[in-house]
């Protein structure tokens, strides 16, 4: 309970701007406590000093104040109600958008980790779990608590011994209510676990069902979500009957209760004397069983709020536990303004985990300003982990990594994008317009920075064969392969950098489109420092300067002609290059 209690208090400042609702909130609990707990003595004064005797001298106006406070209660509690939905429903929608922005802010790290359906499951199911108690459990069980101590205090001054009756029994009832919400508590971590799960095996597996039904996987996947499924249906069947089983254990206990205050007080009213010899009436019974239903009836609702606090605060727990350690990537304090495009690498050293090896080892090297520098090796030598540092997409590096004098890891990230593009193999486009997909929506490129952009590529026929407004369809799906990485090329000169990181840029593009875009950054470069990173070595050869790296280190650096008359690494990764297209020509 102290754990849920210390997760709830974190939401108080996303919660501050709507503080009036709980002010207002704690304010009306009172009236709304005292007009329903008055309305039992209404009806034990109009029963004894009325309707027993006959005495109908009154009874009207005890009538009208009865009837006043059941509306006023009634009145009260809907714009109690309504303000904590309100209230609620602005603190979700503050509490979303806060953590989309934070999830934004994270480093790459944490997005190698996690998967996006869990991600998507916490800011989703796991926050709409959220609403449910704030619109319905947890302001609101401030209102329950007063009105059952308001009620028992009214019930010991009403009997104090029938009271006793009651309060015996009560610790049972508790005992067996707090064993079943310990129960659903661990049940509903379990359940957000499951359906985490779920989401991230679907998402993973829609993206990949391509290469599930090339292969014939159907079967298997299906069998795997089965089961998954199976868990989550078992986990949620078990947490219904617990809930069940609680509304069951109060709705039964208040049965149960009342019998046997409906024996006693019977009892004590037909021999009209009771404990300490005073007079026991009809509307004393009335009063105290109506007290005994407005007791039972917050439990009862309690059962209810407690499966949907449970459920929220298993939700709560697993955003913390999502985002709370979660490091936003490092921001850096110095401004740029503009910039030459000098890059000084020394003794550079990176590993992604603490208990990892390391990646780069002792890496050193300079660009000068509009110099191409070429970057090769196999598979594994640690070219693209280069390029995600110096665009600063990791962090966390040990040695030195200087931009025109400035240290990388000192210089405010939103300055550095402004100057550094990257242009990657993986290709990203987005369920929007193609304009969209050239600026990002960044208000500081307009249409004509786009026109110029796609110009300089060469993909202006594309946008004159689909219009700016052609709604891309996820993923680029309709888009050739080729197409797709010349948006993405557009992408980063649209966004006029300084320097320009490549990082098997022209890898999935076709001979014809590679040279529609060699021809169009061959000037550009000239004005640009450009990093290409590259296992096509065709496309580098023309590099004022190729860097060699094998296993984390920089082996060889030179032009092409001094890197093959020296015969060493880079010559053997050429021969090993021409062999390969010379048995693909030869096979065809």
């Amino acid at each position: 309970m102290k754990r849920d209690l210390v997760l709830l208090r974190r939401l108080w400042p996303h919660a501050r701007p709507d503080a009036w609702v709980l002010v207002f909130c704690l304010l009306t609990t009172p009236l709304i406590a005292a007009l329903s707990l008055a309305q039992p003595w209404f009806l034990k004064r109009i029963i004894d000093d009325h309707v027993v005797p006959g005495e109908l001298d009154g009874l009207d106006t005890l009538a009208f104040w009865y009837l006043g406070a059941v509306i006023g209660a009634y009145a009260i509690e809907a714009a109690y109600t309504l303000a904590i939905a309100w209230g609620g429903q602005r603190l979700i929608l503050r509490l979303r958008s806060a953590l989309f922005a934070h999830a934004m802010s994270l480093k790459q790290r944490f997005f190698d980790k996690q998967p996006a359906g869990k991600l998507l499951t916490r800011l989703t199911s796991d926050l709409d779990s959220l609403g449910d108690a704030l619109g319905a459990g947890v302001v609101t069980i401030v209102l329950d608590l007063l009105m059952i101590v308001g009620t028992i205090a009214a019930m010991v001054w009403l009997d104090w011994q029938m009271t006793v009756v009651i309060v015996g029994l009560a610790p049972i009832l508790l005992g067996i209510l707090e064993f079943l919400r310990r129960k659903m508590k661990r049940l509903y971590l379990a359940i957000r676990d499951s359906l985490a799960s779920i989401n991230a095996y679907l998402a993973e597996r829609v993206d990949g069902v391509a290469v599930i039904q090339l292969f014939g996987a159907e079967a298997p996947t299906v069998a795997e979500f089965d089961g998954r499924n199976r868990r989550f249906r078992d986990l949620t069947s078990t947490a219904n009957v617990y809930d069940s089983l609680m509304y069951s254990v109060v709705d039964g206990a208040g049965s149960v209760f009342m019998a046997l205050i409906l024996a006693f007080g019977a009892g004590l009213i037909a021999d009209g004397i009771g404990f300490g010899g005073e007079v026991r009436s009809a509307g004393i019974l009335v009063a105290f069983i109506d007290y005994m239903q407005r007791l039972f009836r917050p439990l009862r609702d309690a059962s209810g709020k407690i499966a949907v606090i449970q459920r929220a605060t298993a939700s709560l727990q697993k955003i913390d536990e999502l985002f709370a350690d979660a490091e936003p990537a490092s921001e850096g304090t110095v401004a740029l303004g503009s910039i030459e495009g000098h890059i000084e690498v020394k003794d550079l050293w990176f590993r992604y985990t603490d208990d990892a090896d390391d990646v780069l080892k002792g890496i050193s090297f300079t660009v000068q300003p509009g110099e191409v520098v070429a970057v090769v090796g196999a598979t594994g030598s640690g070219k693209t982990t280069l390029g995600r540092l110096l665009d600063k997409s990791y962090d966390g590096y040990r040695g030195s990594i200087k931009m025109d004098g400035h240290e990388l890891s000192t210089i405010r990230t939103r300055d550095l994008r402004a100057h550094v593009a990257a242009v990657r193999q993986d290709i990203q486009l987005f369920s929007a317009s193609l304009e969209f997909n050239v600026s990002l929506g960044n208000p500081e490129i307009s249409n004509r920075d786009c026109v110029e952009a796609t110009a300089m590529v060469r993909a202006e026929g594309l946008v004159e064969r689909l219009g700016w407004d052609h709604a891309v369809r996820e993923r680029g799906v309709d888009l050739s392969v080729g197409e797709a990485q010349l948006i993405t090329f557009a992408r980063a000169m649209a966004h006029k950098p300084v320097i320009v990181i490549m990082d098997e840029a022209t890898a999935s593009i076709d001979s014809v489109t590679e040279q529609r875009i060699r021809e169009a950054t061959s000037a550009i470069m000239e004005t640009k420092t450009a990093i290409v990173i590259a296992h096509r070595l065709s496309t580098i050869q023309s590099a004022d300067r190729i860097l060699v790296m094998d296993r984390g280190e920089i082996v060889e650096s030179g032009t092409h002609a001094s890197l093959m008359r020296a015969d060493g690494v880079y010559a053997a990764l050429v021969a090993a290059s021409e062999a390969v297209v010379e048995g693909i020509a030869s096979s065809v």
